[in-house]
C-alpha cells in the first residue's frame, strides 16, 4: 500500500524551513504532494502560477514530490487525491494551538485523514514567508533563508516595486 501524504500551505514565498519539513516528508512517505492553498482573503506577493513553478523548481530533482494547487477544504482536496496523511511543520507552541484546531475540525469530517506533525529543523524556527517578504521589501537579504531561485525572484519582484537596489 501507498502512502501518500499532502503537505498544504500559502507558500508564498517558499522558504528553506518549509523546503526542510517537505525534503524530510519525501523520506518518511511513498508520495509528497506539495498542495499550495488559493486563499481569496489574502492577496499574496506571488501569483499562484508563480508559487506552484518556485515550488516545482525547489523540487525538481525529488520523483517522489508533486506540487499542486487547491482551492476550497483541504479534506476535500487530500480526497480527491487518495491521500491518507496532512503533514504540517511546527514552529512553536502558537503553530501548536493553531493546528491542533485545524487538525481536529479535520478529524472531525473524515477520520480516515491522519495529520503528521513534524517539528522543524531549529536554524529554522524563526522562519516564516512574512518574515522573509518584510526582510526582502525593506532591503535585506534572504540568502540562507529561501532557495537562490525564491531569493531570485523577490529582488525581481521588489525591484519591479521599487524597493530593493
Amino acid at each position: 500500500m501507498t502512502t501518500t501524504a499532502v503537505a498544504p500551505g500559502s507558500f508564498d514565498p517558499v522558504t528553506n524551513g518549509h523546503l526542510d519539513i517537505i525534503e524530510r516528508s519525501a523520506k518518511i512517505f511513498d508520495k509528497v504532494i506539495v498542495a499550495v492553498l488559493i486563499n481569496r482573503n489574502k492577496t499574496p506577493l506571488f501569483n499562484i502560477e508563480e508559487r506552484v513553478e518556485l515550488l516545482q523548481d525547489s523540487f525538481r530533482d525529488f520523483s517522489n514530490v508533486e506540487v499542486d494547487s487547491f482551492d476550497g477544504l483541504l479534506v476535500n482536496y487530500v480526497r480527491s487525491k487518495n491521500a491518507n496523511v496532512i503533514v504540517r511543520g511546527l514552529r512553536a507552541v502558537t503553530d501548536f494551538e493553531y493546528e491542533m484546531q485545524s487538525t481536529s475540525i479535520n478529524r472531525k469530517m473524515d477520520k480516515e485523514i491522519e495529520t503528521f506533525f513534524m517539528m522543524t529543523n531549529n536554524q529554522y524556527s524563526y522562519l516564516s514567508s512574512s518574515i522573509v517578504k518584510e526582510v526582502a521589501k525593506n532591503k535585506g537579504s534572504v540568502n540562507g533563508l529561501v532557495p537562490p531561485h525564491v531569493e531570485d525572484a523577490l529582488k525581481q519582484r521588489y525591484n519591479r516595486a521599487g524597493n530593493l537596489n
